[in-house]
């Protein structure tokens, strides 16, 4: 048997080598080993720390070289990987060092100094989020494209609308594709507009070791000194937001852990989304209801024993990560309530796999939705089929608003007469409901209130399908900056 790893067997919507390269172990010694040596470089740039160390720690930080199985082992003895991985680094730094020509530039004093492990794993989690999203927001505008070409095609193409399991009203399937878009595109520009902060406040939040650190006289003899370097640990903190690509704090959000809800309550949100797709398109391509269809592939959706099935498999696995995402976020509330103290007693280390959880299943979801969503088959045809089903029954509605006032002045008693119709027409066979509540209802309606042909388009689905057209219109150009994008392939890097 091959490995020990976590290859996600049991999490097959996040089994993707694209999405355990962003979320695997590999990745999140790379990010711890990105703030390590992003921080020795605002050390180096403010003068703490000897010219030309921040490039051996650099060196030093290529995540090829850590052994990740070790590390996780390791990091029991003192609850966090960080604390492993650093020793490592420093190892590393010591000999490459050593290496240096001219003799060592001590260049240890550039690796974690005023740092503590919470200030790197936090900032390391929330630059591997930072990454994670961008590759998850690239696929989801793919995915948001493709629905909205689908809101143009089909903006008149009818079906029916459905309350409750049973047939409601006339309905098209462009606004039922721009219903879907909305719910992907107002989750999407939630998560697009967090601001993912840098962490920095020291052992105990309160920049002690920083505040001595700045307190010093800088390392000035070599270093890059210049007018406005950072002077202060706040100052610090902003450079080191900046080499990470994260966002600068006014203070330690150590124990304040909304930066972590915050982002967990927005790609559950976003999961949500693609639930209700999955969930739509797996009633939608039941062969009784034949709808649509999910892009065809060799080898997809077989059965293990049923060799004529076709089974929806991405919808499947779109709806299963939408059904864990909740569970992983109340996780995070569950450990922000629970921060006690400066630091916690296990609720902070509860979070690591929530989260990451949450980014694996959005960006695994989110690449088998866009594949869902560019290749979607959609069937006119049947979806008619379907609305006449219940045929002039589904107007109803239309009819009780229109022929009532023509029927005397009594409204109750001309809704009653309307209502009597539909009464009597279900008690026939589905097969022949269409038939008699038309019939019913002529023998209702004298043709002196209303003709024939008045009739005819008052039954006509085509004419109640409200502002079906404006809403979709409406609901794309809320969101037009996720209605276009790249050719599939040019955005994903």
């Amino acid at each position: 048997m091959s490995g020990d790893g976590d290859f996600g067997l049991l999490s097959p919507v996040s089994a993707s080598p694209a999405v355990a390269a962003l979320t695997g172990d590999g990745a999140v010694i790379a990010a711890i080993l990105d703030v390590e040596a992003a921080w020795a470089s605002v050390l180096e740039e403010a003068g703490f720390a000897p010219a030309g160390s921040a490039a051996v720690v650099a060196e030093a930080a290529e995540s090829w070289a850590y052994d990740a199985a070790s590390i996780a082992e390791r990091a029991q003895g003192g609850a966090n990987p960080v604390i492993p991985l650093l020793a490592d680094l420093r190892g590393r730094v010591r000999q490459l060092d050593a290496e240096h020509p001219g003799g060592a530039l001590g260049a240890l004093a550039a690796v974690h100094t005023s740092l503590t492990s919470q200030d790197v794993l936090d900032s390391a989690l929330m630059l591997l989020a930072h990454r994670v999203v961008s590759a998850l927001l690239a696929e989801v505008k793919g995915t948001t494209t493709a629905l909205a070409a689908l809101v143009e095609q089909h903006a008149d193409t009818l079906c029916v609308g459905r309350s409750l399991t049973q047939h409601a009203l006339p309905f098209t399937f462009g606004l039922k594709a721009a219903q879907w878009f909305h719910g992907v595109a107002a989750a999407a520009r939630r998560l697009e507009a967090l601001k993912l902060p840098v962490q920095f406040g020291g052992a105990g939040g309160t920049l002690a070791a920083a505040t001595v650190l700045t307190e010093s006289s800088p390392l000035t003899q070599g270093s890059q000194l210049t007018e406005g370097s950072p002077s202060s640990p706040f100052d610090l903190a902003d450079a080191l937001a900046g080499k990470l690509g994260l966002a600068p704090v006014p203070a330690p959000w150590h124990t304040n852990r909304l930066a972590v809800t915050g982002l967990g309550d927005a790609l559950a949100a976003l999961t949500d989304s693609f639930g209700k797709i999955a969930s739509d398109l797996l009633f939608l391509s039941r062969p009784e209801v034949a709808e649509l269809g999910e892009p065809l592939a060799a080898g997809r959706g077989v059965s293990s024993a049923m060799p004529q099935k076709q089974n929806p498999v991405l919808s499947v696995l779109i709806r299963s990560a939408a059904l864990q995402a909740p569970g992983l976020a109340a996780q995070l509330h569950l450990a922000a309530a629970n921060f006690n103290d400066e630091r916690p007693d296990g609720a902070w280390h509860s979070e690591w796999q929530a989260l990451r959880g949450l980014l694996r299943l959005a960006l695994g979801a989110a690449t088998q939705l866009r594949e869902l969503a560019e290749g979607l088959r959609v069937f006119p045809e049947a979806m008619r089929r379907n609305l006449e089903i219940s045929g002039p029954l589904l107007l109803s509605e239309a009819v009780a608003s229109s022929v009532a006032p023509l029927l005397g002045a009594d409204r109750s008693d001309a809704k009653a007469r309307l209502q009597a119709v539909v009464d009597d027409t279900l008690q026939a066979p589905a097969v022949e409901q269409a038939r008699i509540y038309t019939k019913l209802l002529r023998e209702a309606v004298p043709t002196s209130k209303l003709s024939d042909e008045e009739l005819q388009a008052l039954l006509d689905p085509a004419n109640y399908v409200g502002e079906a057209a404006e809403i979709s219109r409406r609901v794309l150009a809320e969101y037009s900056e996720f209605a276009h994008t790249h050719p599939k392939g040019a955005d994903r890097g």
